[in-house]
């Protein structure tokens, strides 16, 4: 293998050759963001090209070339084993360039095309100098030929060349002329490239397949397509044409890896890693491995059949192409659930149908299982950490010897797989706080599928009405409300903790487009503003002469009811998780207490669904819970009929007098220090749920151009924020937001179609992990926007690990006058109100904390 610095001109001039892509590289991808980072390129070597000033050129990369196995003596070709992005871009650029000079500098245009571009004396693909994947090679050769061809919508090729067209004209400006002659020179001789050329023995295969260690990020779908395309070398291109290029234009890179994984997981190997499919699809074909032949058979056979599932594969990522109605609507709640973790079960379902081992209606009934195993496992605060084990099994654990769908729900059945039955879900309807659990998009599905099972004659379109969760009994209730609870609390129970124990159960939430108009109002004003609503759910509340305990309640019982009917129990005989599982994550979350914070017996309550009496009983009887003198009275008291469960642990002042909790003249625990049950439910989520969110954000400088003139994300949080905060306020965070920008940081806001956010973002877009952000401003709904300091988050994040950093961040914060963020939540998320940015000194103070944040983490690396 030989390696050597050149130019594209010495690359591809000379005598007649061609360098082919093979069948196995991705087709052409560069976007008009790296597109408009070469022209930058182009025009600055241009720029030192007319001055004359002595520069060096500029490096493009490397190109990695092998002798391919049709090639001749008189005509050499050369696989393109990498760099054809490169390659592409550049003679997309040369024929840009040559078509810009074709009517008033035509010999020009000649020489160009017969130097770069056309081997002229050849004709069919070989005439073509460079000859892409067969994917791209018809919109390639049309721009070459200068033929004018139909250009499919997302034609990268085609965007490519207009890209360059564009650029040139512009280029062209007679008050500003550049010389286009000397920007063909700085392509053709000022990039530079690294040309490794392989010998014809070299194992080309292993060239490409270490490319994946070179930080070129090659998928695992790109290694196992190069695989499977090298060891055909006599039925690839036919193969290619017939099965893979429809397959690769029905999905994406990413889909068509997640396919190939689904089809090892549908072959029963229900281990298989994603990140290992490569490896293990290869171990497959080499296992069995007999003649070159028997091995292009089955290579063959492989893709043949991945083309078939990938029929499947498309019906559940877009359940908009099922024909069968009932089966489409499973498949779309799902989509919408976002359950990702049931795709091999899917799979499974729809192959097996196709096959003709079920029909439509026994299809719908498996979903319909599916459905309900994901649905009750949420209401009933089942862990989801297991649920990829469980439907990767499916495949090669479904019972055989019974009826599909029979089979289905008998597996999922088992012991172990935790889906609660119907006593279970009654229970945990009616107590536990629905709104904690799950993401927000679960949790609106399951109302939307219990406003649906009042089978109104005209049912709203849940897909363009714009509903959000309300808080019948709000989140924040005004003393009208108080008191109306004052007169329900059960014995040794406040008010306070009555409210916690409701505000978050299923019978206390609805969906209504007028969040906002609803906010904290009395429940008379509320009824009016319901009764109007098209949905039967808030007619039924509207109904009701009060909303108070007795009526959440009963509303419970009825939607707990509905949800039986709609979502189907396990069979009987299942195990049933039992109330230890709640009390093991009271005992979690109080081992994750953090230094200096204390909860009390109803917020602990309220936490898990039960309460507050239970609470005190379990604590008093078991021994070694972690932090259980930390649960106190809610006014902050140590309870009269405390004792320590097990070995006497001493005095309990101070002890929590040593865990960092402070005391009032009065002698009560510090109420700055509490954990309410909000916050408890924060705690143990972690920053899963920052991290969750922020997947979905998009860089959105300048309000982020919308498409086709809908609404921007931008634009919907500003919506959003002014419709229940002042103007005074929204014009005070478009001024925050204007000066994060300033200071180098970007805008990102949340996907939520209903509900949005606004991150305030260092670092790179794409995810979690590649970028930092001490703020996410959130609108209020009827309750006024908040900012969250995201401490939680921060602590994952260098440099912000040290805690010693987190606590001069949250001592800035605290210097905003009306923020008082105890030090106790610097492993939470503790927010305050947008409205304190009205506040000129506020606004100063809040943007200083920001400059001294984007300093430390630009210094991480240094420090």
């Amino acid at each position: 293998m030989q390696a050597k610095e050149t130019l594209f001109a010495d690359l591809v001039q000379g005598r007649a050759q061609q360098f082919q892509v093979p069948l196995y590289q991705r087709t052409y991808s560069w976007s008009e963001r790296q597109l408009a980072q070469l022209w930058c390129d182009i025009l600055e070597q241009a720029e030192l090209l007319e001055s004359g000033a002595p520069a060096s050129t500029h490096f493009l990369g490397s190109v990695v070339l092998a002798p391919s196995p049709q090639n001749e003596a008189t005509f050499p070709r050369w696989l393109v084993v990498d760099g054809q992005q490169r390659l592409t871009t550049l003679a997309l650029a040369l024929a840009a360039l040559r078509d810009h000079l074709a009517e008033e500098q035509p010999d020009e245009a000649e020489r160009i095309d017969e130097e770069y571009l056309i081997n002229k004396r050849r004709k069919g693909d070989d005439h073509l100098r460079l000859l892409p994947t067969q994917a791209d090679r018809p919109q390639f050769a049309a721009h070459i030929r200068s033929v004018q061809e139909v250009q499919s919508t997302g034609d990268r090729v085609a965007a490519a060349y207009r890209f360059f067209r564009r650029k040139l004209v512009a280029a062209d400006d007679p008050a500003s002329p550049q010389d286009v002659l000397r920007i063909e020179q700085a392509i053709t001789s000022r990039l530079t490239l690294v040309a490794v050329t392989a010998e014809r023995g070299d194992n080309v295969h292993r060239i490409f397949e270490s490319l994946n260690n070179t930080g070129l990020k090659l998928s695992q779908a790109d290694l196992l397509r190069n695989y499977l395309f090298m060891r055909l070398p006599h039925r690839g291109e036919h193969i290619y044409e017939t099965h893979w290029l429809p397959l690769q234009a029905s999905l994406s890179n990413d889909e068509l890896e997640q396919l190939m994984w689904l089809q090892l997981v549908l072959d029963g190997d229900d281990r298989v890693r994603r990140q290992d499919l490569y490896a293990a699809q290869q171990q497959r074909f080499e296992r069995g491995e007999t003649s070159p032949a028997r091995t292009e058979e089955d290579i063959e056979a492989y893709i043949k059949e991945l083309h078939r599932r990938s029929v499947h594969f498309r019906k559940v990522i877009h359940p908009e192409e099922e024909s069968d109605l009932l089966v489409r609507r499973y498949l779309t709640r799902l989509h919408d659930w976002q359950a990702v973790v049931t795709y091999p079960a899917l799979m499974l379902l729809l192959d097996k149908r196709a096959r003709g081992a079920l029909d439509q209606q026994e299809t719908a009934r498996a979903l319909s299982y599916i459905e309900s195993y994901l649905v009750r496992r949420m209401i009933c605060r089942v862990p989801m950490n297991n649920l990829n084990r469980i439907f990767q099994s499916v495949p090669a654990q479904l019972p055989q010897g019974l009826p599909v769908a029979d089979g289905l729900r008998q597996l999922l059945s088992a012991d172990n797989r935790f889906w609660p039955d119907d006593e279970e879900l009654r229970e945990k309807i009616r107590s536990a706080p629905f709104y904690q659990y799950g993401r927000p998009n679960q949790r609106r599905l399951v109302l939307q599928r219990l406003e649906e099972s009042y089978e109104h004659p005209e049912p709203v379109d849940f897909a363009s009405a714009q509903l959000t969760i309300e808080h019948v009994l709000p989140q924040s209730p005004g003393g009208e409300w108080m008191r109306m609870l004052r007169e329900e609390v059960a014995e040794g129970e406040s008010p306070e903790d009555l409210h916690a124990r409701l505000k978050h159960t299923l019978g206390n939430l609805t969906l209504t487009g007028v969040n906002s108009e609803l906010s904290n109002h009395p429940f008379e004003r509320k009824q009016g503003l319901l009764n109007g609503s098209h949905l039967e759910m808030n007619r039924h509340i509207a109904a009701t002469e009060r909303w108070g305990a007795r009526e959440i309640l009963a509303r419970a019982d009825d939607l707990a009811e509905r949800a039986v009917q709609l979502w189907p129990a396990p069979l009987s005989g299942v195990g049933r998780a039992e109330r230890s599982r709640d009390w093991h994550l009271a005992h979690q979350v109080l081992a994750a207490l953090p230094h200096g914070t204390w909860t009390s017996y109803g917020d602990l309550a309220a936490f898990i669904g039960s309460g507050a009496q239970a609470v005190g009983t379990h604590l008093a009887k078991t021994e070694g819970v972690v932090n259980a003198y930390r649960v106190l009275n809610a006014d902050g008291r140590i309870a009269d009929g405390f004792r320590w469960a097990g070995q006497d642990g001493g005095d309990v002042r101070a002890r929590l007098a040593a865990d960092g909790i402070h005391f009032t003249a009065t002698g009560a625990a510090d109420p700055a220090q509490r954990l309410v049950s909000d916050d408890l439910t924060q705690l143990l989520a972690g920053a899963e749920d920052a991290e969750d969110e922020q997947l979905g954000v998009a860089k959105t400088v300048g309000g982020g151009a919308g498409q086709r003139g809908e609404e921007t994300r931008a634009a919907r949080f500003f919506r959003q924020l002014a419709a229940d905060d002042s103007d005074e306020t929204v014009a005070a965070v478009r001024e925050l937001l204007t000066e994060w920008e300033k200071y180098g940081g970007w805008v990102g806001h949340g996907a939520g179609e209903v509900a949005t956010s606004a991150f305030l973002m260092l670092g790179k877009a794409g995810g979690p992990g590649s970028g930092i952000w001490p703020l996410t401003l959130y609108p209020g709904s009827g309750r006024g926007g908040v900012a969250e300091v995201v401490f939680q988050h921060l602590a994952n994040r260098e440099p912000f690990v040290d805690r010693a950093l987190r606590a001069e961040l949250l001592e800035r914060m605290n210097q905003l006058e009306g923020v008082a963020i105890p030090e106790g939540k610097l492993e939470l998320r503790p927010s305050f109100r947008l409205s304190l940015l009205e506040d000129e000194r506020n606004r100063e103070l809040l943007c200083e904390a920001l400059a001294w944040f984007r300093e430390r983490w630009e210094g991480r690396e240094a420090g």
